[in-house]
């Protein structure tokens, strides 16, 4: 039996490439229109394969920004490799860039089409952007660029429930539902690969579904916001980020259960905090390693 799993593992690793998982994020903004923070975006890279979670404002271009092309390091963020990805919901901070991910990948190349998981809602949203540049896709077509008539296309799959979405000879991966206010169809994302387990929590308030996913993984990157931020917000605001979002001391909790290898701050509101504060009050209630996420940072 050792025999036969030790030849498994070498031929997983030989199928990979002996290509180590690595996590870029493209965006780790919010809402707000912070121009050091590009629109929330993950990309889950193995090899020339690439998994982008979230299409924030700015994602395409931070995917160049990262390729070869534009002296990155990153083959899987050309242009005609971004081919697939994943919707935690449909908030417009998450969806924005989704036109941008649909037709410049496109333009750029990309001869196949992209494929789409997201929660129901992702088929309308999808279709409508496809009428809505009904014109432009037309004139690439049959104008005289020489668009192909593969890449424009999408192949669309929604989830309703818990469980896996989608597996290849690279990844798992599975959606869990979590809490973001009255929201209903909200998702995290747990990708299991051959040498990691990464959770994203999408936007969340502390739930049992994020501490089930994220036990054990080797990296969760988690959305958070500022406590002694939040303290300084009016009443009405204070009610909404309670029901929709984690803040920092939640988080810590979360981390100290669920013990992931590292947890990497994503979508922060930080209300007049700094880096440092924030990562103080995380510490009150975990003692692992936590690390501020940054634009286009690379986690391993």
């Amino acid at each position: 039996m050792k025999r036969i799993f030790l030849l498994f593992i070498f031929l997983q690793y030989c199928s990979f490439g002996f290509s180590q998982t690595k996590v870029v994020l493209l965006g780790t903004g919010t809402p707000n229109p912070d121009p050091e923070h590009s629109g929330g975006s993950v990309a889950i890279i193995i090899g020339t394969t690439s998994y982008i979670v979230d299409f924030g404002p700015g994602l395409v271009r931070q995917a160049a920004k990262m390729s070869p092309r534009y002296g990155g390091e990153f083959e899987a963020l050309l242009m005609k490799n971004l081919k697939i990805g994943f919707l935690t919901h449909l908030h417009s901070d998450h969806t924005v860039g989704f036109p941008d991910f649909l037709l410049t990948p496109w333009v750029e190349g990309r001869n196949e089409p992209l494929k789409i998981f997201g929660p129901v809602g992702t088929k309308n949203l999808t279709d409508n952007i496809l009428e809505a540049y009904n014109a432009d896709i037309d004139y690439r077509l049959n104008g005289l660029e020489p668009a192909n008539d593969k890449g424009w296309r999408v192949r669309t799959k929604e989830f309703t429930n818990d469980g896996v979405i989608y597996k290849d000879s690279l990844v798992k991966v599975e959606a869990f539902k979590v809490e973001h206010g009255s929201w209903t169809n909200a998702f995290g994302f747990r990708f299991t690969t051959f040498d990691k387990t990464i959770v994203i929590s999408g936007d969340t308030k502390p739930c049992e579904n994020i501490l089930k996913y994220s036990k054990g993984a080797d990296i969760l990157i988690h959305e958070v916001y500022s406590y002694s931020g939040w303290l300084k917000r009016n009443e009405f605001w204070q009610k909404y980020h309670r029901a929709n979002h984690t803040s920092t001391y939640e988080l810590g909790e979360l981390a100290s259960n669920a013990k992931p290898g590292k947890v990497v701050l994503n979508h922060m509101l930080f209300w007049g905090a700094s880096e440092k504060e924030l990562l103080k009050e995380i510490s009150e209630k975990y003692e692992g390693q936590v690390i501020c996420g940054r634009d286009l940072m690379v986690v391993e």
